[in-house]
């Protein structure tokens, strides 16, 4: 078996992160992660590999999260006379 576990402190070590942002990330759902006992929480080899897939930004992208960009977009506000001609002409 080659699944290594580290608490808190050795993943975020090994990641070069805060703990309280793997620890936040663990408690809101964002990263995965197994508990042990009450509310221990552990982090394996693969969690981590996927912790880091999660937060990778390709170029090209908008280097916003999935959780981000499936927001629903505020509606655009114009304001303004020019705005209202250019919602006349629109319709």
């Amino acid at each position: 078996m080659d699944i290594e576990f580290f608490e808190p402190a050795e993943a975020a070590a090994l990641m070069r992160c805060t703990e309280s942002w793997l620890r936040d990330g663990a408690t809101s759902g964002r990263f995965p992660h197994a508990c042990w006992g009450k509310e221990k929480i552990i982090f394996t080899s693969e969690h981590i590999l996927e912790i880091a897939k999660l937060s990778e930004v390709v170029p090209g992208s908008s280097g916003t999260s999935s959780a981000v960009s499936q927001r629903p977009a505020a509606k655009e506000k114009l304001i303004g006379t020019r705005a209202r001609v250019r919602l006349a002409t629109a319709d």
